[in-house]
């Protein structure tokens, strides 16, 4: 019987307690959230190939 109850108490919390953001404002979330995600590729690609550049200078090719 426990089981029945948390599963009507979720359905109840996830249809009458919980707010969903509106089209409006994922579409908002998924704008920053991309732009955000490239911006850190681009950062972690910079210092990728900074690091490279500074292995081959300690390293060269041979």
């Amino acid at each position: 019987m426990k089981i029945v109850n948390y599963f009507k108490e979720t359905y109840d919390e996830l249809v009458h307690k919980v707010s969903w953001p509106s089209a409006k404002d994922l579409q908002n979330s998924v704008v920053v959230v991309s732009i955000a995600s490239l911006i850190i590729a681009l950062i972690v690609f910079l210092m990728d190939l900074l690091f490279n550049a500074g292995m081959n200078l300690l390293f060269p090719a041979v």
